[in-house]
């Protein structure tokens, strides 16, 4: 029974959102609690509650901060330069625009941080993609996709995960990977490819000057068709004029908060910053709560000037807190009743015993859904266990279960339980639904692509 409804509980969380019949932070809530009581357990929804937020209170807080640490950057144009250079190699075609979205988030991925890579790529591309008037959820699923294959860097998590589930060593689960993972990786960069000349057939081209100056007028922009389409040239698709400060904030070389007296500085902290996280010298929540307090300090040193920064960056702030602490509940409920425990004994179960000398590749496939509606710590240290122990039954090594656990992360970066997702869509100003339904085919397949690619090379 609860089998039965931990997944009937995941799928109406997925439809309403993805029908945008509910907000996802009130499908967060209300769906479990409904739920908790159907399985009768509706008296301890409070003690499921307040264990899933103090799991996830440490990641709100990080988010927190790093959004009005990264926000500060932004402002003050530490990242202008990356804009800039991006670009003049987008030239304002949106194929090199799609594909640039890739590439940066790939790189930006180096630090092991979803919630870093996504506030750096979205606040990097999204004014160009409201000038260019193109698919913002392009955008959003091509990041999340290229930042799931890099999170499997052994200082992302998953990998450090699997390791210290099976007690291996996290080099010898990923280095033999790599093969498979730039396979992934590859896939990703050619899907940005596929779907930047479909962006580039619907839109057609502006050159960069075009981009780069806002201008009040409507103009005709010849299509890639051959037929004129209107474009709002002083703010985003379907914006007034009033909207061209938001939209051009990222490029605007003018812009008060600029602090070009101090762009070494912020690029030393910043490095400093990840370099701390990346070696866990303190706990990250800590080091961008330090940050994020020096960054305000030195570059706004006024106190009104420090007041209005944060305020600036209160949107996200609370929209990405709500979402997590709303997460919480989800989670909360799910871990609490047994749902999860009873949903991964059925799907470990259900496995033939024909397959047992394959449980590579069914870690691998299991590893996309699972990965996908549970969290890295549920799937990694409640479900890998029993999946290596039945491998190791028909002779399947644990650092084969182990790397073929390393693929569906593709898809868990877009799990509506991975709190970066929601930095994502939030600053990109998506619904989480249009996101999901737009990426998930394209994560699952990449994740297919590294698992095909394990396989072919004997990694897996």
């Amino acid at each position: 029974m609860l089998t039965i409804l931990g997944f009937a509980m995941i799928a109406t969380f997925l439809v309403l959102i993805m029908m945008k019949k509910m907000s996802p932070i009130a499908a967060l809530v209300l769906i479990p609690a409904l739920f908790c009581v159907l399985v009768g357990q509706g008296a301890r929804l409070g003690d499921y509650v307040l264990e899933g937020v103090g799991n996830l209170a440490p990641t709100a807080a990080m988010l927190m901060f790093a959004i009005v640490y990264f926000g500060v950057m932004i402002d003050v144009g530490l990242f202008d330069p990356i804009v800039r250079g991006i670009l003049r190699f987008c030239k304002a075609d949106p194929m090199r625009v799609v594909v640039g979205t890739a590439v940066l988030a790939a790189i930006v991925s180096l630090d092991g941080d979803g919630s870093t890579t996504f506030m750096i790529t979205v606040s990097a591309m999204y004014p160009l993609y409201k000038r260019l008037r193109m698919s913002l959820v392009v955008m959003t699923g091509v990041a999340a996709t290229a930042n799931g294959v890099m999170n499997t860097l052994p200082w992302g998590g998953p990998t450090a995960r699997a390791a210290t589930a099976l007690k291996l060593d996290a080099g010898d689960i990923f280095v033999p990977m790599i093969p498979a993972l730039g396979a992934g990786l590859l896939f990703v960069l050619l899907l940005a490819y596929v779907l930047g000349r479909r962006e580039r057939t619907r839109l057609g081209h502006l050159t960069l000057d075009e981009v780069l100056e806002p201008r009040t007028e409507t103009v005709l922009v010849k299509a890639g068709g051959g037929e004129d389409r209107p474009t709002a040239a002083a703010g985003p698709a379907g914006g007034s004029p009033g909207d061209a400060d938001e939209t051009f904030q990222g490029l605007d070389p003018n812009r008060p908060t600029l602090r070009p007296r101090l762009y070494w500085f912020n690029a030393v902290l910043t490095v400093a910053l990840l370099t701390a996280m990346i070696m866990e010298l303190l706990p990250i929540p800590v080091l961008f709560l330090i940050g994020a307090a020096l960054a305000l300090t030195v570059n706004f040193p006024h106190m009104p000037d420090q007041k209005a920064r944060v305020a600036a960056h209160a949107d996200n702030v609370l929209n990405v807190a709500g979402m997590v602490f709303a997460a919480a509940v989800f989670t909360g409920v799910l871990t609490g009743t047994g749902m999860v425990k009873h949903m991964a004994d059925w799907l470990v179960g259900a496995v033939p015993e024909a397959m047992g000398p394959h449980m590579a590749l069914v870690t691998g496939l299991l590893s996309l859904p699972l990965t996908y509606f549970m969290s890295n710590d549920g799937f990694y240290f409640g479900v890998l266990p029993v999946l290596a122990e039945a491998g190791a039954a028909h002779g399947v090594s644990p650092l084969e279960i182990a790397r073929a656990s390393l693929v569906g992360q593709a898809l868990h970066m877009s799990s509506p339980l991975v709190p970066a997702v929601y930095v994502l869509v939030g600053m990109a100003k998506v619904e989480f639904g249009d996101h999901t339904r737009f990426t998930v085919k394209w994560a699952a397949l990449t994740s297919l692509v590294v698992l095909g690619a394990g396989i072919l090379l004997g990694i897996i």
